[in-house]
């Protein structure tokens, strides 16, 4: 009669279980950059930079209704040194261009910018000497999100898209990202 050798993995209650290891699941190997991007998009501290209308839509993101907390970015942080995205909501005026820029140099690296409206993207409907015509000229933004005033649906679009863009990395493609995938051993019989 064939008997069935298996390899048996034991563990304490302590020790974290990871996907399917234990029972000889597949195991994924990829380099520690792919792994720390996938971190750094999934615990995203936004910094508020709220300028006008645009910034009652970014404050109820976080509400009960909307619950920005589920994609990870659960705590929007009022200091520069302990955030690493901003979130420029509304009109930019050419006399605040140079504090938002003193605030994203005093950001850690790595740090990512979303400009949320029209009027942060491109200066909306006010095109005159006093309002800066796009954020893009003062700090280099990573995501745009449309609107005058957009949904905190927007928003929360944007910081979605962010996360996907930081998870790629250097990245264009996820055929690019180099995962190796490692097939499980498959299990001999032994005749006794």
């Amino acid at each position: 009669m064939p008997k069935k050798v298996e390899t048996i993995v034991l563990h304490d209650s302590s020790t974290p279980v990871i996907g399917g290891t234990e029972r000889g699941g597949n195991v994924i190997v990829t380099s520690l950059e792919t792994l720390v991007n996938q971190a750094r998009a999934n615990s995203l501290w936004p910094l508020t930079f709220g300028l006008a209308c645009c910034a009652i839509e970014m404050m109820s993101t976080v509400a009960a209704r909307f619950d920005l907390a589920r994609f990870g970015s659960e705590a929007f942080r009022a200091t520069p040194r302990q955030a690493d995205v901003m979130i420029i909501a509304g009109r930019l005026s050419k006399k605040m261009a140079p504090v938002l820029r003193q605030i994203y140099d005093q950001m850690p690296e790595p740090k990512w910018v979303i400009s949320m409206g029209a009027c942060a993207s491109t200066g909306g409907v006010y095109n005159n000497y006093a309002i800066v015509q796009g954020t893009d000229q003062v700090v280099p933004v990573d995501i745009y999100v449309p609107g005058c005033p957009p949904s905190p649906d927007a928003l929360i679009y944007g910081v979605l898209k962010l996360q996907a863009k930081i998870k790629r990395g250097g990245a264009k493609t996820l055929s690019e990202l180099k995962l190796i995938e490692i097939q499980p051993r498959t299990l001999e019989t032994v005749e006794a």
